[in-house]
């Protein structure tokens, strides 16, 4: 017997409502009724148009740019949902903004991913649902459960089917050694082998390549991340394997398409061939590149939701 809810109800914030109506496709759910606007001094304000009380609600808004505007969105869906009676709120946050703030790096600096778990919190949210957050621990910032998609077996489907007839041609690159972990997964998954690129970070998005650990001379390369935001390390990365391993092609996926300043630039100038990203932050019209492609997340979200509402396990989505 569910207890916490008489039915599903699925609202769209305005960062990705593109994903949050393929996620209602998956699974035939109705997108609430919600209007959304910004008065001209700036503020934010949310009209829901149907009854939640006692119902599982779930917001859908990647908290990506404009950060600030997109979290305060969030948050004052949630206070609206929660005055409202909702049986359940999950704030379903397919790409989690502040997260690379996860720890002090020197004196004085705040934990800026600490501070958002406790303003979900107070806002009411009763769960979240996320992907591939930049550092899991960041789970443990939270009072109330979270569930951590991956995106990695959507990736693993894709190169599989791409590559199906030269996988022993096929090698995994960590971008950086902060990314090893993750990498050997997806390594594993495909059943390749797996190089590391070493390099020194001098300061914020700007890194220098210093050495290739593996050998991938002639070799199919995939750099796996979990974000590009200005494509300084991912392109400088893609450019060392050409020209220092030797690589015969270097392709790339991340699942969060951050793309600030330019990016794009920096993605069409480098020996990128491919850089796929999952579409947890909307893609925008102004930021295309051939080099470039999207590849859905929402049957993942889809099921995951359905399986929060039936409180069934979701640990078969890690696989």
């Amino acid at each position: 017997m569910i207890s916490h809810g008489n039915g599903i109800k699925i609202f769209a914030g305005r960062s990705n409502r593109s994903l949050a109506e393929a996620i209602c496709r998956e699974k035939g759910f109705s997108l609430g009724d919600a209007n959304l606007e910004t008065f001209k001094d700036g503020e934010n304000s949310v009209s829901i148009y149907e009854p939640v009380r006692g119902a599982d609600v779930f917001v859908v808004q990647s908290t990506s740019a404009p950060v600030n505007d997109n979290l305060m969105e969030l948050l004052i869906m949630i206070d609206a949902f929660k005055r409202a009676s909702a049986g359940r709120i999950t704030a379903v946050i397919p790409y989690f903004g502040y997260a690379r703030q996860d720890r002090k790096a020197k004196p004085r600096d705040p934990i800026s991913a600490k501070l958002v778990a406790n303003l979900l919190t107070i806002a009411g949210a009763d769960r979240v649902l996320t992907m591939d957050l930049h550092a899991a621990q960041i789970q443990g910032f939270f009072d109330i459960p979270v569930d951590n998609l991956l995106g990695s077996p959507i990736f693993v489907d894709y190169f599989k089917e791409k590559f199906s007839d030269m996988m022993d041609s096929v090698m995994v690159v960590s971008p950086d050694v902060g990314s090893v972990a993750r990498a050997r997964t997806f390594a594993q998954k495909l059943d390749v082998p797996l190089a590391i690129v070493d390099k020194r970070r001098q300061r914020a998005n700007v890194s220098e390549v210093m050495n290739l650990i593996g050998d991938v001379k002639d070799k199919h390369v995939i750099l796996l991340d979990d974000m590009v935001d200005t494509g300084g390390s991912l392109c400088g990365a893609a450019n060392a394997l050409m020209e220092i391993g030797k690589a015969k092609e270097v392709y790339a996926c991340a699942t969060h398409g951050v793309l600030s300043g330019s990016a794009v630039e920096n993605i069409n100038k480098s020996a990128l061939k491919e850089v796929v990203f999952l579409d947890t932050i909307q893609a925008d019209p102004k930021k295309k590149s051939e080099k470039i492609k999207y590849l859905s997340v929402a049957h993942m979200f889809a099921e995951a939701i359905e399986r929060i509402y039936e409180e069934v396990s979701i640990s078969k989505l890690f696989l």
